[in-house]
């Protein structure tokens, strides 16, 4: 009995700790193959480490060193080109944005012998808003953003929705999700940690947890804030905001804090990777559209959890969730264009006549595929009305044109137009 028990326990140890391969992985080996240097930038906690320790052992051996070491920060800042010129190459830094320093020297090695894949840097906030360091580093680095894990890489499997999307004859699936896995899908996110997690309640100690490390350290690190207190509440605000057009002056009133300050510290949040601005798209032609960005959470666990929102709560709550399962469906598109084989922009479309669509999606040659997203399991055809406007306003331009709901079925709707179940995107 005492050996089951602790067979039972073990078992449970190494699956709860479960490496996930990660979908990018293969994006990253490629531009290591030609690239010197790399740099994986994404929150904390998305798994930046363990990918690159895994491609260290594996794909791309090289040594591993971390700025979050005490002895190892303080060589590095004390002679940042000393510290270079004394590693061994390939190498690994981990959380270079402790030492912005570092990136100079880096670039003056690479300079001095330029290699492909000669350095692999990770960070947990964006040192490319160093405008000197975007600029020297110019041409000698690949930046790839890791986002916490998307659905397809919680089934093991690699999404390949954006390809369908953008083909010329889009086959979707018919699939079964109900909308209580949804609802859990969403409050669960995506960071590897609490989505091993099977209680609730060990999620919400996670996130918990990382939310005090993320105040205490990433933000007293990166602003000058006189009163702490006021970043959760304005956390929570957000999340109680989440797929709305911003408004600073709206969100100066709510928290109490001046509109210069709403800037300064979204500005961060960003640059920390708990939320992202969804830019507006826009035509050429003579339309007036909104310009305003939409906000979105980089995890949907995250803003459940500021919110105090369980899968029980969503289901109660129409409103919220509807603009939550925005947020989840913008997030796993970001996740998925990240790995697509060109680029991908995400854009949001409002006009001031009312026409609006949630996400429109362009690719480097221009073509556009715009998402209607509706927590519904009927689809209409009004949820098709501005879609049909773009169709017509670009032309050939128009790829797709579909409503993600959460139905089972998919519905053609005319030319080019279909009503898709939410969860094609990963079983695609």
């Amino acid at each position: 009995m005492f050996f089951r028990f602790w067979l039972y326990f073990y078992r449970n140890l190494v699956k709860s700790h479960t490496t996930i391969p990660r979908n990018i992985t293969s994006t990253i080996l490629e531009a290591l193959s030609d690239t010197p240097i790399v740099f994986l930038r994404g929150a904390r906690q998305t798994g930046k480490t363990t990918l690159v320790k895994e491609l260290a052992k594996s794909s791309h051996p090289a040594e591993y060193i971390t700025l979050d070491s005490a002895g190892t920060l303080s060589a590095a800042s004390s002679d940042p080109e000393g510290f270079i010129r004394g590693l061994e190459k390939p190498v690994i830094i981990d959380e270079v944005q402790r030492v912005p320093q570092l990136l100079l020297a880096i670039k003056e090695d690479v300079d001095r012998e330029r290699k492909p894949g000669k350095y692999v840097l990770t960070g947990s906030s964006n040192v490319l808003t160093m405008p000197r360091v975007a600029d020297s580093l110019a041409g000698r680095m690949e930046v790839i953003t890791l986002w916490p894990l998307s659905q397809g890489e919680i089934e093991g499997k690699k999404e390949n929705f954006i390809d369908i999307l953008f083909s010329s004859k889009p086959r979707f699936r018919h699939t079964d999700e109900n909308i209580r896995n949804l609802m859990k899908r969403i409050t669960a996110g995506g960071y590897p940690e609490p989505v091993q997690r099977k209680e609730e309640k060990r999620r919400t100690a996670w996130f918990d947890s990382y939310f005090t490390t993320i105040i205490e350290r990433d933000v007293k690190e990166l602003v000058n804030v006189h009163d702490v207190s006021v970043i959760p509440r304005l956390l929570k605000l957000l999340a109680s905001r989440v797929s709305a057009i911003r408004d600073q002056s709206e969100i100066s009133r709510s928290v109490g804090i001046p509109n210069s300050s709403v800037v300064r510290y979204m500005s961060m949040l960003e640059t920390i990777f708990l939320i992202q601005l969804l830019p507006a798209w826009t035509t050429n032609l003579s339309k007036r559209v909104i310009r305003s960005p939409r906000l979105f959470f980089t995890d949907t666990g995250l803003a459940c959890f500021l919110t105090g929102l369980n899968s029980d709560h969503l289901e109660s709550n129409h409103t919220l969730a509807g603009n939550l399962f925005e947020n989840f469906v913008g997030s796993e598109l970001s996740k998925q264009a990240s790995w697509y084989q060109s680029r991908i922009r995400l854009y949001h479309y409002r006009t001031s006549t009312g026409q609006e669509i949630d996400l429109v999606l362009e690719d480097s040659a221009g073509r556009i595929c715009g998402i209607e997203i509706k927590l519904s399991s009927t689809a209409a055809e009004k949820h098709f009305n501005s879609l049909k406007v773009l169709q017509e306003d670009i032309g050939d331009r128009f790829i797709a044109g579909i409503t993600l709901y959460t139905g089972n079925q998919v519905i053609p709707f005319g030319k080019k137009l279909f009503a898709v179940p939410v969860s094609a995107m990963w079983i695609s």
